[in-house]
């Protein structure tokens, strides 16, 4: 979409009227989005490709994405790139895993695992797996990628019942879920916000001021038996958030 959307932009600008060159280019953008050939999501070019490839000044360009974005037509996001407006939407309610539902969205989505551990918990996370204190769980944690932009990081507690070997869990959870006959059937969530940590920070290439969304997530099976209890902390400028009955 970026070579597509250069391309429009050296057709189009005309530096021989009076009009402006960044008004130009905001035109041209905002024509793009509505008429549907820019989508929700899709990424623009780096200022720096905007320069080399169309010829002109960086303060130029700066100053068009500032009016994109200041109406709401762009998103401008550290370390993840420049993108038109539209977070990606993940239900709360749904059943599915990550993978599954970023797939429906149409983006790409991966995971990469930080530690698949076998280790007793709190207090509070063994009563949300309706296990003994003194029983091993499953934690495992991970990044979230969609479109190689990490997104979120995930810590899942399994209960020690439901693996055999934690190697069989592969990419995702919910599919190993599917292939050893264990069943979502019931959800319940929390959610709120903080300041981001360390780790966190680090990960997303966010500053401390940028509030994260924590969503604490309880799974449970048909017969409402817990099945894994999960902490999500997700980058709220990108992320929509969803429920319905």
């Amino acid at each position: 979409m970026s070579n597509n959307l250069i391309s429009n932009l050296n057709r189009l600008l005309d530096k021989s009227i009076k009009l402006p060159l960044y008004q130009q280019i905001v035109e041209i953008i905002v024509k793009l989005i509505t008429s549907g050939t820019l989508k929700k999501g899709d990424f623009l070019p780096s200022e720096r490709e905007f320069t080399q490839q169309l010829n002109i000044s960086r303060i130029t360009i700066r100053k068009a994405l500032e009016i994109l974005e200041n109406d709401g037509f762009i998103i401008r996001a550290r370390g993840y790139g420049t993108y038109v407006n539209g977070s990606f939407e993940y239900s709360l309610k749904s059943l599915k895993g990550f993978s599954e539902q970023i797939q429906i969205l149409g983006q790409k989505p991966n995971t990469i695992w930080v530690n698949k551990q076998l280790s007793n918990v709190s207090p509070e996370i063994a009563r949300y797996l309706g296990v003994d204190l003194n029983e091993d769980v499953f934690i495992l944690k991970r990044i979230r990628y969609i479109d190689d932009y990490p997104v979120s990081i995930e810590q899942s507690y399994v209960p020690k019942a439901l693996i055999d070997n934690i190697d069989d869990i592969q990419t995702s959870l919910y599919t190993f879920f599917q292939t050893h006959n264990i069943i979502p059937m019931h959800v319940k969530n929390w959610v709120c916000a903080s300041a981001p940590n360390e780790e966190f920070m680090q990960v997303m290439s966010v500053e401390k001021s940028e509030p994260v969304l924590i969503i604490k997530q309880q799974v449970f099976d048909e017969n409402y038996i817990p099945i894994e209890y999960s902490i999500c902390h997700c980058r709220s400028d990108l992320y929509v958030f969803t429920t319905e009955e």
